[in-house]
Parts: C-alpha cells; sequence; structure tokens
C-alpha cells in the first residue's frame, strides 16, 4: 500500500458509509498470519504518534509527588499526588474508575514504585500503566506539556495473543488526506515491526463505527 491507495481507499469509505446522527471513528483492522506469539519477537507492542491525531481528545492524568503537582495541574486533565496513594489504595473502585475515565497516565520516575504497587494491578491488565515506550515516564521538575501534547496523538499498536490488530485511527469529519495519511503511516510501521514485513499481513480493511469494512489490497 502507498499513499494513493490510501487515498483510494478513504474513498470508497466514503462512499460505503452512510451518514449518521453522530460522528463515527474510523477503525483500522489488520488480520496477521504466520506469528508466534511465544516468541518475544513475534508480539507486536509499540507506540505512533499519528501525523494528525484521530481526532478524538485524549483524557491524561499524572501520577505525581509534591514538588510536580503545579506543572501537572497546568496542563493534565486530572492530577494524582503520592499523598492520595494511600486512599486509592482503600478503594478499587476508585482505581477502576480513574483507569476507565483516563486515556493514558504520566508518571513521575521517582515514584513509579509505588504507582506500580498501589495501582499495578488494575492499571495493568487494562495496559494503561504508565509506559516508557510512550514517554509517559518523566524526570522530576520536567516540563510536561510537550508530553501531554505529543499523547494526544498517540496510539498503541498492540497483538501479543492473537494475530489481529484493531485501533481508531481517525473519525469521520476528518479529511480524506488527514485519513489517509494516518492509515498509511500505521500501515508502515506497524509491517516495520513485523518479523516477515508484508507476509505477516493475512489482509487489512478500514470500516466506520457503523458502516461496511473496505478491504485494503495489500
Amino acid at each position: 500500500m502507498d499513499k494513493k491507495q490510501a487515498l483510494e481507499v478513504v474513498t470508497q469509505l466514503r462512499q460505503s458509509s452512510p451518514k449518521r446522527n453522530f460522528i463515527q471513528a474510523v477503525d483500522l483492522i489488520v488480520n496477521l498470519q504466520d506469528l508466534d506469539f511465544k516468541k518475544p519477537d513475534h508480539q507486536i507492542d509499540f507506540y505512533v504518534v499519528l501525523p494528525h491525531g484521530t481526532g478524538k481528545k485524549k483524557r491524561i492524568a499524572a501520577f505525581v509527588d509534591v514538588d510536580m503537582i503545579d506543572e501537572a495541574k497546568s496542563v493534565c486533565d486530572t492530577v494524582i499526588s503520592l499523598t492520595q496513594f494511600d486512599d486509592y489504595a482503600k478503594d478499587k473502585k476508585k482505581i477502576k474508575k480513574l483507569a476507565k475515565n483516563h486515556d493514558y497516565f504520566i508518571a513521575q520516575s521517582t515514584i513509579m514504585s509505588k504507582i506500580a504497587s498501589t495501582f499495578g494491578r488494575i492499571l495493568g491488565p487494562r495496559n494503561k500503566m504508565p509506559n516508557p515506550k510512550a514517554g509517559c515516564v518523566v524526570a522530576s521538575k520536567s516540563n510536561i506539556k510537550p508530553v501531554y501534547d505529543r499523547l494526544q496523538k498517540t496510539i498503541r499498536v498492540l497483538a501479543r495473543n492473537k494475530p489481529l490488530v484493531q485501533l481508531c485511527i481517525a473519525r469521520e469529519d476528518m479529511s480524506d488526506e488527514q485519513i489517509a495519511d494516518n492509515l498509511y503511516f500505521v500501515y508502515d510501521q506497524l509491517i516495520h515491526h513485523l518479523p516477515k514485513e508484508k507476509n505477516n499481513i493475512k489482509s487489512i480493511f478500514i470500516k466506520t463505527t457503523m458502516g461496511k469494512a473496505v478491504k485494503v489490497e495489500v
């Protein structure tokens, strides 16, 4: 697939997707083949900073010590200071609600062990622990704004248990060119993370939330 083909597929998607009374997401679905997930190099888990974001605002929380509370509050949607950890440790429902309401978590590196012990059992299985691969673990006195802005355009590409990647890459109110750019960029990144590159791809589709899937010829 090249950028021209990506744009043609987006045009087909527009034609096959009836208008709804809400703005639909545009999902990418990739069926993989010839992978052995027992091998670490066959497991797919990486982050992509999309050229145009997904069109949806990401809610981002921060776990910080007292010296970074003001910086975090000036940027993030929610701030959980170290002094609040004991309250969360006593209430798992509170942690579950926190996980449900946020897309990413930024963590101050000096308190990572305490974050793991307090929140790890809930955030871990949901793939929401602060991840260094996404730049979510920051040093003390860091400027959080660039991290927050980058995470607004960041998606996680994950396939560790079954040969399927499915993720939102855009919204239908974005331009065809923007959707096509995001589609091609994710595809290009994915094939470079696969051991046999294009040969590990069985099929690719894109679809809107309520629309029919459109096949992408590879």
